[in-house]
């Protein structure tokens, strides 16, 4: 049963508030979310779509009367900038770690009174990764992994998911760029560095497009690449891995995980 402490009218503007909301129980606080919400897949049909990523319905958003907008990400500031002029309280955060995902849930759960849920989940999702993380320990050897957030200009993973292919069992291949906070930072210059970096396996999740590997494949220079020489090119699906928040804590990594364990099992 949802408490009353709390915002009682809450805005989703990105999909992993929703679904925490929802995990937690507190689904019915919710008024609006982002359109490009697929998780919990439910939420589609149950709370009406006032946003996309980077700008929303603020008419259809003032309507709803919340008590408070949560969205995630810099990229979100101008967006956020018009609501707070339209008078709502609005919290953007700005997680990129695994630990910083955690506490924001951790926070997230305080501001609805549901901390004895968050802590259940968080330890549960702390001791699977120490699982995951064990299993991949005894591995003879670790896959190079190179993963693509986006295609057109290369862009490589952003902090939490360099290190949750840590967990799985990989070593990501640009950890000099996934430090950087922002994604204009992450920019791969040169085109042929990827393939220089020799990755064993190429993961792709191009921001809600679909990713191509045949693309990959015909890129100039990289058919020597032992990704592309032993066909290692998979896709994960941004909503299962680029939200930070619960599914790329649990989904996310768990697919890392089988990608590396039949690298390692099949080399």
């Amino acid at each position: 049963m949802t408490s009353s402490f709390g915002p009682r009218r809450i805005v989703c503007l990105t999909e992993e508030p929703t679904e925490w909301l929802y995990l937690l129980g507190e689904e019915s606080r919710i008024v609006g979310i982002s359109g490009y919400t697929v998780r919990p897949r439910r939420a589609r049909d149950e709370k009406p779509r006032v946003s996309a990523f980077l700008d929303g319905k603020i008419d259809k958003i003032v309507a709803l009367e919340p008590e408070l907008v949560i969205g995630f990400s810099d990229m979100q500031a101008v967006l956020a900038d018009k609501l707070i002029r339209a008078g709502l309280n609005v919290w953007i955060t700005n997680q990129r770690s695994v630990e910083e995902i955690f506490g924001t849930l951790r926070m997230m759960a305080s501001l609805v009174g549901a901390n004895d849920k968050a802590e259940a989940w968080i330890t549960a999702c702390r001791g699977r990764h120490a699982q995951i993380a064990a299993a991949a320990s005894a591995w003879k050897r670790r896959p190079r992994v190179y993963f693509e957030e986006w295609d057109s200009p290369m862009i490589s993973a952003i902090q939490w998911v360099s290190e949750l292919i840590g967990i799985a069992g990989g070593d990501d291949v640009f950890p000099e760029l996934a430090v950087q906070r922002m994604g204009r930072d992450r920019v791969i210059q040169d085109a042929m560095e990827p393939a220089r970096r020799a990755p064993d396996v190429i993961v792709g999740s191009w921001c809600g497009k679909k990713f191509r590997p045949e693309h990959v494949r015909a890129r100039d220079g990289w058919q020597d690449v032992p990704a592309v020489r032993l066909d290692r090119l998979h896709e994960i699906k941004s909503c299962d891995i680029l939200q930070p928040g619960p599914a790329a804590l649990t989904d996310g990594l768990e697919q890392l995980h089988r990608l590396f364990a039949d690298w390692n099992d099949h080399p």
